[in-house]
């Protein structure tokens, strides 16, 4: 599809199967990337590792915490370690939660930041110095539908407003980092076929497939596949845009 080899990848939130970060790691590595796979949860980065290696594509592990920034420091020092480059980023740890403004609190509020926001910038400020010294780098973070809509499924007020924050953040970053090679894009994905979405009960779930027009939600294989694109040499010429996966639940 998309020729990433040789290209290494940091995918972080990779280590869960409830989310997305699985699946694009191993869509990186079919199209010949080396993965890196950044998350907590210990278990899960060895099961997407071993998912990896078991279709014959080179990944290893790292236990990252996104909010501390010696953590992201640690990990590019690893990783340039490891392999020499970072070429690719994909911002894919995220945290949500479902709660009115009303009830929600200020620890709330940033808890969801932490991660969503204040964790991408760190994550995000670490890699630079690497990609401006190749003169080359893919950054892609995921946002939501919930950002450009005012809400979404799974998440209050603080989700949409963190996620709406990884769009300008991304923005103003593209513009700073264009002259070095380096693009900057994100993924707004709507309703996508989890975990999460299969906790639903029917009736939920029913009112929820009812307004989307294609009358499903989405496959994480069709966000992984645009993050393949956007991480190839084909989109060198876009950054600084947002690619809505939402089966038309959203139309700009």
């Amino acid at each position: 599809m998309f020729e990433l080899d040789n290209r290494v990848a940091i995918v972080t939130g990779s280590g869960s199967k409830r989310g997305i970060g699985r699946t694009i790691a191993l869509t990186l590595a079919k199209q010949g990337a080396k993965l890196v796979i950044a998350d907590l949860n210990q278990e899960g980065i060895q099961e997407t590792v071993e998912a990896i290696r078991a279709e014959g594509g080179e990944a290893f592990g790292i236990e990252l915490n996104v909010t501390s920034e010696e953590s992201n420091r640690t990990m590019v020092d690893q990783v340039i370690q490891q392999y020499g480059r970072i070429d690719i980023l994909v911002n894919n740890a995220g945290i949500s939660q479902k709660v009115t403004v009303e009830e929600m609190s200020l620890e709330d509020i940033t808890r969801v930041f932490n991660v969503n926001m204040f964790g991408l910038f760190l994550c995000t400020q670490a890699v630079l110095g690497q990609m401006k010294k190749q003169g080359y780098g893919r950054i892609i973070s995921l946002s939501s539908v919930s950002a450009k809509r005012g809400g979404g499924v799974f998440g209050g007020a603080h989700y949409s407003a963190s996620k709406a924050a990884v769009l300008g953040f991304s923005k103003n970053l593209a513009r700073e980092v264009a002259a070095n090679g380096i693009t900057v894009n994100c993924i707004a994905p709507g309703l996508v076929n989890t975990d999460i979405w299969k906790s639903l009960d029917q009736d939920t779930a029913n009112g929820v497939i009812a307004n989307i027009p294609m009358g499903r939600p989405g496959e994480t294989e069709e966000i992984a596949s645009a993050i393949a694109f956007l991480s190839s040499s084909e989109a060198s010429y876009i950054t600084g845009e947002e690619i809505d996966i939402n089966g038309g639940s959203h139309m700009d």
